[in-house]
């Protein structure tokens, strides 16, 4: 161990996330990592005249937080390139916002944004919202994304672009939704969306310099929020080629683990064997393509979730006994893992519905018991799961990658509720019984889903279960509450685990990454329900201020 520190932090609360030893006084650097932890007076003693202090003035300082269920290009793209929306926003708010876009971009420009809340996207679908759209898009194509980013809205003249009319036949995995009549609505399911997605990409001038300003723009934001780590949930190659091409430059400011798709996303790219194939090529210190992301079913708020239970009918032109499908078949689930152990790759695999969680638990059984413990398996996003199956996750190694910020605040809720068996709806996200039954539980912000990567509105969610906004009173199933100190390790040591940076990151002590944030006050001396006010004074990564809120 060096002797002597490049980087001391003291005189401050130093809450480690180190079960052996929670609290220090100070902690030392050198070289990127952490060298020691204990009080001042120790620490102190590791300093040299070239040695830089940070005298965090008895503020907390804690390790920096991993978000283990993001989307960092598209997130990223969103806020530095496109036309940004509200979940909440009416439908007056969407065409006035569009309107105002569309009058400031060039002739045959897209309008792209998002999100629309689910329902004003149900509200699409069922007809007669097209000539609005086309009005405020005045001749542009126009493209938003629902909350879930699994639909799409799209005006008339996309249509005309993707060449859709009335009687074009669904592309396989989408859907183009008619209305009771059979006109198009304008609305796009699953992977009807990526038909639309890649027409308005080809018509992007220079797509790699915008994608190198995307991450940039990514990287500041989640920086911002005090993140150092994050797992994209659905990673291409262009996308790691750009993270690889800032990791050479010394310009990456968080470790990155990527998801592979294993069969078409909503962007263009190769996907599957062909993408595993070449995703290696890109793997950097901070750069790490180790998983495989598997798409078991779609959304409950437009019904393509696999569920136990019928969906709630409401009409005759609903079946009362439809629980949607799940995309892939039990045997299928199973290849997919097998093939994940011999590439010696995890798996993260997208799971809405408690059918679909139950079918990924029964794949995983299976593979386990011929291949052993393998990879790490994450189920995402672990929002409705039967009682039976939450004590399946342990023993069989299964990480549960539940998504915080999307309880509150949030309109999917409202959508949910409006699809999902009440019985089903009031079990929503048990992360009480998941960590009582030894399960690890990740969070993960799902962003752009949500509108920022804010952890410490997941963070107090997952405390309170109550929304942060004292405006709109309401709680979701409140039994199932974690403490403080829970909640910390979800957004700290547990997703440094699930991602396979267990040794790395997650914690502040001997050996990990010098990866830290420094706040505006003690999470242990506030209110639980004003965790979401937290600010982030200071983030390091590997030693160096990669964030500073007075700049």
């Amino acid at each position: 161990m060096p002797q002597h520190a490049d980087l001391i932090v003291t005189n401050a609360v130093v809450y480690t996330c180190d079960l052996a030893q929670e609290w220090a006084e100070a902690f030392a650097v050198a070289d990127g990592e952490i060298i020691a932890v204990g009080n001042a007076a120790d620490i102190g003693a590791l300093s040299t005249s070239e040695t830089e202090v940070v005298d965090a003035d008895g503020r907390m300082v804690m390790p920096g937080l991993c978000d283990v269920h993001t989307h960092l290009g598209s997130g990223g793209m969103q806020a530095a390139w496109e036309l940004s929306l509200l979940p909440t926003d009416t439908l007056d708010e969407i065409l006035a916002k569009v309107r105002d876009r569309a009058a400031s971009l060039s002739p045959g420009e897209w309008v792209v944004g998002g999100v629309i809340g689910s329902p004003i996207l149900e509200a699409a679908a069922k007809g007669g919202f097209l000539p609005a759209l086309d009005e405020a898009g005045a001749g542009h194509p126009v493209l938003l994304r629902d909350e879930s980013w699994h639909n799409r809205l799209i005006n008339s003249r996309a249509l005309e672009i993707i060449g859709v009319e009335k009687g074009t036949p669904d592309p396989e995995g989408g859907k183009y939704v008619l209305d009771a009549h059979g006109e198009l609505t304008g609305v796009l399911q699953e992977l009807a969306s990526k038909v639309a997605e890649d027409a308005m990409a080809a018509s992007v001038e220079n797509p790699e310099e915008r994608l190198r300003v995307a991450f940039r723009t990514a990287l500041r934001m989640v920086n911002s929020f005090g993140i150092t780590a994050a797992q994209d949930a659905a990673i291409l190659e262009h996308n790691l080629r750009a993270l690889a091409d800032l990791d050479d430059k010394g310009e990456l400011t968080a470790w990155v683990v990527g998801s592979l798709p294993s069969r078409p996303f909503f962007e263009e790219g190769a996907v599957g064997e062909e993408l595993y194939a070449v995703a290696g090529n890109h793997r950097r210190t901070h750069v790490r393509p180790d998983f495989i992301k598997l798409f078991l079913d779609g959304v409950p708020m437009t019904r393509t979730s696999a569920m136990l239970s019928p969906y709630i009918c409401h009409g005759d032109h609903e079946d009362p006994d439809f629980k949607g499908e799940p995309y892939l078949s039990l045997d299928d689930v199973a290849k997919e893992l097998e093939r994940c152990c011999e590439l010696g790759l995890g798996a993260k695999l997208h799971c809405a519905g408690d059918g679909s969680v139950r079918l990924a638990l029964d794949a995983i059984e299976r593979v386990r018991k011929t291949r052993g413990d393998g990879p790490t398996f994450q189920i995402a996003h672990v929002v409705y799961v039967d009682p039976e199956d939450i004590p399946r996750f342990a023993p069989l190694g299964v990480v549960a990658d539940a998504s915080p910020y999307i309880w509150f605040p949030s309109v999917i809720q409202d959508s949910c509720a409006n699809q999902v068996p009440g019985a089903t709806f009031e079990r929503s996200f048990p992360c009480r019984d998941l960590v009582d039954n030894g399960a690890l539980l990740a969070a993960g912000s799902d962003w752009p889903v949500v509108p920022l990567p804010n952890p410490w509105l997941g963070i107090e969610t997952l405390v309170t279960r109550a929304n942060p906004d004292p405006a709109v009173p309401g709680e979701l199933n409140p039994t199932q509450r974690l403490s403080l100190p829970e909640a910390i390790a979800v957004f700290t040591r547990n997703p440094a685990k699930a991602m396979g940076l267990g040794d790395k990151i997650g914690a502040i002590q001997p050996g990990r990454s010098a990866d830290f944030i420094v706040l505006n006050h003690n999470l242990f001396e506030i209110e639980p329900n004003t965790i979401h006010q937290t600010q982030v004074l200071a983030t390091y990564f590997e030693g160096r201020q990669v964030y500073d809120s007075t700049a």
